[in-house]
């Protein structure tokens, strides 16, 4: 698999968990033990994922809700599926 681009859609293995309480969010993969916490902005682009699936599809949404550069949030969100990916919480296509 090579590094994802906007052109890559994520999957949500079934194992992993997302859950938000009181401002706070964390995703938890029920067969390995990692967890991670969120941010506000990773709980958005958490919940873009969720919904939307193809990264070209979350970037545009971002664009629409927040206010940088458009190859800043693409950075960001390609950083942070990486990063989702390297602790077995989505698996990229």
């Amino acid at each position: 698999m090579g590094a994802p681009n906007l052109e890559s859609a994520v999957a949500i293995p079934e194992d992993v968990v997302f859950r938000e309480l009181d401002g706070e969010a964390v995703i938890l993969n029920l067969a390995t033990g990692i967890y991670f916490g969120l941010d506000p902005v990773g709980t958005r682009m958490w919940q873009l994922l969720a919904e939307r699936r193809q990264l070209r599809h979350v970037w545009q949404a971002l664009q629409d809700e927040y206010e940088a550069a458009p190859d800043r949030l693409e950075r960001d969100l390609i950083e942070f599926v990486e990063l989702l990916h390297a602790r077995q919480l989505v698996t990229i296509a």
